[in-house]
Parts: structure tokens; sequence; C-alpha cells
């Protein structure tokens, strides 16, 4: 069964064109994880602050498996970390994951 998780990330006004950059650089990091179904980044169009990161799984074990592998660390971890440099400031103030399955639809 398909598990929907969701990231939703709190990010300051001002900040978001910087959110938007470093998603851009990792762009397609998780395509060949084993399970991975699909993601969407989406950038409010109201004056919300919470941008959300969706992503579809199989099923529950393969998300979890993911997070526990060196390319989800790799992922994110900027480009000056992956030339050992100095991480650069969070563009994030808060997140937290959601986690669903899907019900219905169309």
């Amino acid at each position: 069964m398909t598990v929907v998780k969701i990231n939703a990330i709190t990010v300051p006004e001002g900040s978001d064109d910087e959110l938007a950059h470093r998603f851009a650089q990792r762009a397609g990091a998780v395509d060949d994880a084993d399970g991975f179904e699909g993601f969407e980044l989406l950038r409010p169009t109201d004056d919300r602050l919470q941008w959300l990161v969706v992503t579809r799984w199989r099923d529950e074990e393969s998300f979890q498996t993911w997070l526990a592998s060196p390319s989800f660390a790799e992922g994110h971890r900027s480009a000056a970390e992956r030339s050992s440099g100095a991480a650069p400031r969070p563009v994030a103030v808060h997140s937290e994951v959601w986690s669903y399955a899907i019900a219905g639809g169309s």
C-alpha cells in the first residue's frame, strides 16, 4: 500500500527562493531509492509560510530504509559540505513530517 510522507517546512519570508534553489540542486537524488514512487515540492501561494515536500513510497519499510541510508544523509548535505566546506545557514525555522495512507481518489 502506498504511503505518503509530507515534510511541512516553515520558511520565513525572504528565504523561499533559497529553499527552492537548494531543492533544485538535489533534484532526482531520491529517484532511485527502492520503493520510491514520487516527489513534489509545493510552494505556498497564499500567506502561509509552510512549504510541503510530498513523497510517495511503496510502503513504510521503503521509506524507513531510505531514511537510514547513506544516500539520505548525503542528499541532505549541502554542496559546500560535500566538498569539505562549512554548512550554510538553515533556511527553515521549523519542520515536521506527516504520514498518510491513500484512502481514495480518482
